[in-house]
């Protein structure tokens, strides 16, 4: 296999992974979306990266099929990496003092910390990467393992397979770290991660088409399909 720098197009898809991470990192913290109906009693509840974040996992897919593991492994860590500095980031903001106007125009630190600052507390911070970590790599190892198994044939069906193990571990990791270091009311724990879940997967399955077109885009150019065979993971 080629080295990563001499593809044309993984700077681009990895940029864009990065990016979506960081900014429904920032989006989690900044707003819980209540649609207003519910399901089997439980009301649909989400916070705000999820409407961007199943898309991280769409390019996670693309990655793991046309560049294989290795390759999507160091984007991973490249994106938790990503993380890590957004939250110091912010945290060092939050930390530093305010000037007069700003905070009596705005609402000063206690807006900041109410809607931004989250995003650098302890407690969203750690369930952010840990479930972050979690989802992403065994997302990519189940696509990987099952691509050399059906010997990519179905690609539809590893996408969607490998999705529903990664989202399931995310989400449940993430919101049941976030509320038990308080980020999160225990009430709406179960709101949380059934509607988190279904539009998370929800959305990657609605968009199978573009994954097959990225995925027959990105071989077609690069020249390159990896099968993780006999990959020790």
């Amino acid at each position: 296999m080629r080295s990563p720098v001499s593809f044309k197009y993984l700077d681009i898809v990895a940029s864009f992974f990065v990016v979506i991470l960081v900014v429904s990192n920032i989006a989690s913290s900044a707003k819980i979306v209540d649609l207003g109906f519910s399901i089997f009693s439980i009301p649909l509840v989400f916070d705000g990266g999820t409407i961007l974040f199943p898309f991280a996992y769409v390019l996670g897919d693309v990655l793991t099929e046309v560049y294989g593991f290795k390759t999507t492994r160091r984007v991973i860590f490249t994106g938790f990496a990503a993380l890590v500095l957004t939250a110091v980031v912010f945290f060092i903001l939050g930390k530093l003092p305010s000037e007069a106007n700003w905070s009596a125009e705005t609402g000063g630190d206690v807006a900041f910390n109410a809607i931004l600052g989250g995003i650098s507390y302890g407690g969203i911070a750690l369930a952010s990467l840990s479930a972050y970590l979690v989802g992403e790599l065994s997302n990519a190892i189940i696509l990987s393992k099952i691509k050399v198994k059906m010997k990519g044939r179905f690609l539809w069906v590893r996408t969607i397979s490998s999705t529903l193990v990664g989202e399931f571990l995310d989400t449940a990791i993430f919101v049941l770290i976030a509320s038990a270091m308080g980020v999160f009311s225990w009430e709406i724990f179960w709101s949380l991660v059934l509607t988190n879940y279904i539009l998370k997967c929800g959305i990657e399955v609605v968009v199978t088409p573009f994954t097959y077109w990225a995925s027959r885009f990105l071989k077609k150019k690069e020249g390159v399909d990896v099968y993780d065979v006999n990959l020790r993971y």
